[in-house]
């Protein structure tokens, strides 16, 4: 279950006696399970970083044991695999396992819950520290019972000595007796004995919200607060000109209106109130515009022609000695901005209480680092800033949560002692939330007489895919439009493996030659930052689409082929089980039916995952309908398969949805995809049958399994789309416009 405290940090230690400690979190590590990276021993996961037992876990007197963790629940079942995991390795009930997550003032920090990191990194750590912390209570039962530790046993907290004598953890933990570092030298219980891993354990956070209790952030209305809403600039570069303030705060309800350079916004006592306000400040406010976009038309080009700040050779790999390649074949491809399309608009709540301390409960994935974003740009120490995750209406990647959490708090600054409560509306949500970049892929092989890939050449062009907070406030919309305004950082292209715009650029097929080459542009036309799978989701889509290609140029089945060259063992499983399930050797083809395939790990480090697809495409409409959708997933060792079946299933289907529908619109001066209209999505009606294969692998590291379906299945519609119709389309989305009129060309 999870646990939400309005405590201070000095009133929980009070209460327990325990030091939670916060650090900031390395990402050099491919994976947490790797070799020592100092003179320590290397612990599990964040618990490198966070070594006492008592920054994790504490054992109360009611019964009860308290997980603390910094990752969030975004949807993606990381509370209940934990939960899981705690209660497998402490040998408890998984009732008693209470949880409290990304609330700044008591968890610690484990930065950013992105990048499929949460079951490496937190899982991990919650599995060695619920393990020590285990053998810590079995010694201390010991010494209490004059037992050796050999003749104890665990079942549900009650510790029982072969002899009959028998002592519970809640009556053993008293004073220091946590407050240790981890060794890392305690074995974890046998797969064979877990009552909760590997079991499709319900989420734990579902039947609340089955039952309509208030456990999203947006539903949250605490008593006596007050509305806040915002008057967003018609374009990004716009700045405030004027406007009349001093009619709008005689309207009925206003309680204060608050401008601050372009940053213009309303407090009222009711919501309507706050919006007609809003609206009434937006009729009178002047503007300067800028014409300075490319256009959606031209973004592509716009890529291709602007000079990056950054070339990176992602991987340098020539080929030495052999043939000279027999044939040489190229292609490229397209993907447009995307958005989050997150159907609850961002939502904050703020308030500026008596002791000076912000206090702001919001759904960002990053708490930490946006607590001093925000601290920075209200210039308020750190610790005056606190933030405290609810979950929010579904999001994977940075969404507008971190500017929601912001404004709220600009808001609640001007009325102190006051909780204001501020969400945007579609129109806001839809225009200034950050995108997912677009993106420009150019694929080129040389080929021996038989198909056989000698040299393999892939260049991409991206902005940037990350500009989250991260502590600065120039990452925050509104503190860009403020009196003193704050600069925008220069984006980076995030950190290894993969990094973000090249995230999967290396093919995982073993080449002679191999070379990636990216032009980083850390120019936005648009907004950007990360959406699920970052660059994966077009990277993939242009290698598993191009191997198809020379599958085809080679008249070689596409699962073959891709065998030739797939070595890893385990992706090779991925491949087969999916081709398997999908009864890929049996399938005839018949009149507008095609089939496709798709294969991943992500980002080379993370979950295997494999996409095999049938389509049927209506060549009067260009309407294409997914019939059915097959994926294999190797997630290492299952805590919860549920849980891995639920990521792969739903990010299969949001992927398609992406491949189908979405792109954003927009001309030279704004974006025009303001509403659901002109930025559909996948409908119910059109999601197909889904089926999970799960390759489980017990005793292997927990792998990242949310993002990994998103380009095996992009690619898999683009290789069953050909194989339907016969034409390659390569720029998403493939809408039925887009496909009647290269059916049509084609022709």
């Amino acid at each position: 279950m999870s646990l939400k405290i309005n405590t201070t940090r000095r009133g929980f230690l009070q209460s327990t006696g325990y030091l939670t400690l916060a650090f900031a979190i390395p990402l050099e590590d491919a994976l947490s399970q790797g070799a020592p990276a100092s003179a320590q021993p290397r612990l599990a996961g964040d618990l490198n970083t966070h070594r006492k037992l008592s920054a994790w876990l504490r054992v109360n007197a009611n019964k009860t044991v308290t997980l603390m963790v910094g990752k969030v629940e975004l949807g993606q079942g990381i509370l209940t695999a934990v939960t899981q995991i705690c209660a497998d390795e402490l040998d408890i009930d998984l009732k008693m396992v209470q949880v409290i997550s990304g609330d700044t003032a008591l968890v610690p920090n484990e930065g950013v819950t992105a990048g499929s990191f949460s079951m490496p990194y937190c899982a991990t750590a919650v599995q060695q520290a619920s393990a020590e912390v285990r053998a810590i209570l079995l010694q201390l039962a010991a010494d209490k019972l004059k037992e050796p530790v050999t003749s104890l046993s665990v079942k549900d907290g009650l510790i029982q000595s072969t002899s009959g004598a028998q002592v519970a953890y809640w009556d053993l933990v008293v004073g220091e007796a946590l407050n240790r570092e981890a060794t890392g030298q305690v074995k974890f219980k046998p797969a064979s004995e877990y009552r909760y891993i590997g079991r499709p354990v319900p989420r734990l956070d579902l039947a609340p919200k089955m039952l309509g209790q208030e456990m999203f952030l947006q539903e949250h209305h605490p008593a006596g607060m007050l509305y806040g809403h915002l008057v967003r600039p018609p374009t990004y570069q716009a700045k405030l000109l004027s406007v009349n303030l001093a009619l709008v705060q005689r309207m009925p309800g206003v309680v204060k209106v608050v401008r601050n350079g372009s940053f213009l916004g309303v407090i009222a006592k009711r919501e309507g109130q706050a919006l007609a306000a809003a609206k009434a400040l937006t009729a009178t406010a002047k503007w300067k515009v800028e014409k300075v976009l490319p256009g959606d038309d031209g973004i592509f080009d716009w890529l291709r022609k602007t000079t990056p700040n950054k070339i990176i050779q992602t991987k340098v790999q020539p080929r030495v000695g052999g043939p000279v390649p027999a044939k040489t074949m190229q292609a490229t491809y397209y993907r447009p901005y995307h958005m989050h399309a997150s159907i609850g608009t961002s939502a904050a709540i703020a308030t500026l209480g008596a002791d000076g301390v912000m206090l702001i409960q919001t759904h960002s994935q990053s708490v930490f680092e946006t607590s001093l974003a925000i601290s920075k740009m209200l210039g308020m120490a750190p610790d005056k800033v606190r933030c405290q995750h609810m979950q929010g209406a579904g999001c994977y990647g940075h969404n507008l949560a971190d500017d929601a959490a912001a404004d709220a708090a600009l808001l609640a600054a001007a009325v102190p002692g006051k909780t204001v409560r501020l969400q945007y509306t579609r129109e806001q949500e839809h225009l200034w939330e950050p995108y997912g970049s677009a993106m420009v892929i150019q694929t080129q092989a040389g080929l021996d007489a038989q198909g056989n890939v000698l040299d393999w050449d892939l260049q991409l062009w991206s902005t940037p895919h990350g500009t989250r907070p991260s502590g600065e406030p120039g990452n925050l919309l509104s503190a860009r439009y403020l009196e003193k305004p704050f600069t925008l950082p220069v984006p980076v292209n995030g950190g290894p493996p993969n990094y973000a715009a090249d995230r999967n650029a290396i093919a995982l097929y073993d080449f002679p030659g191999h070379k990636v080459l990216t032009h980083f542009i850390t120019e936005m036309p648009l907004r950007a930052s990360s959406t699920r799978g970052l660059g994966a989701y077009a990277n993939v889509f242009a290698i598993e689409s191009f191997i198809d290609e020379l599958a085809v140029a080679a008249q070689v089945d596409p699962v073959e082929y891709r065998l030739r060259f797939l070595k890893d063992e385990r992706a090779r499983d991925a491949l087969v089980k999916a081709a398997e399930k999908f009864g890929w050797a049996s399938w005839r083809k018949t009149e507008g039916r095609g089939r496709g395939i798709g294969f991943a790990r992500y980002k080379n480090i993370a979950g295997y995952c494999a996409v095999a697809m049938e389509v049927d495409v209506n060549r009067q409409t260009g309407r294409i309908r997914v019939i059915r959708a097959v994926a294999s997933a190797d997630s290492g060792h299952i805590v919860n398969p549920d849980g891995v079946s639920n990521q792969i299933e739903g990010g299969l289907i949001q992927s398609l949805s992406w491949s189908l529908k979405e792109e954003v619109k927009f001309d030279d001066t704004k974006v025009l995809s303001n509403d659901w209209s002109s930025y559909p999505i996948l409908t119910f009606s059109e999601v197909p049958p889904v089926s999970v294969v799960l390759i489980d692998r017990p005793g292997a590291p927990f792998l990242g399994t949310g993002e990994a379906s998103q380009g095996p299945t992009s690619a898999a519609l683009g290789n069953a789309v050909f194989d339907a119709t016969g034409v390659r389309f390569r720029r998403l989305p493939l809408t039925p416009e887009r496909v009647k009129e290269g059916l049509s060309k084609a022709s």
